[in-house]
């Protein structure tokens, strides 16, 4: 297993065309892949590859997030879904 924290910087969040993004990115994996949310100790990890999970975590603007990923390509995986974030996924 391999993870890495970070914060959502565009100011949509992973809402509607990032989420799509996100998931379109992750489901080139083959490793499971998880997202969650670290600001609230209920949320429990979604399914990264699934637009309906992730839209459902609520991710706004600010929302610090884990990217985890248990797999055979588990590293690139997390790190390519964490560059998308850092990018805010084209937006300024």
């Amino acid at each position: 297993m391999y993870s890495k924290q970070t914060e959502l910087k565009n100011a949509s969040g992973l809402h509607a065309r990032p989420a799509s993004e996100f998931v379109a990115m992750a489901k080139q994996f083959e490793s499971k892949l998880t997202v969650q949310r670290l600001d609230d100790e209920a949320a429990l990890p979604a399914n990264a590859k699934s637009i309906i999970k992730i839209l459902a975590q609520g991710l706004s603007v600010g929302t610090p997030i884990e990217i985890a990923a248990d797999g055979p390509d588990e590293v690139e995986a997390v790190e390519k879904l964490y560059e998308l974030v850092e990018s805010k996924f084209g937006e300024d």
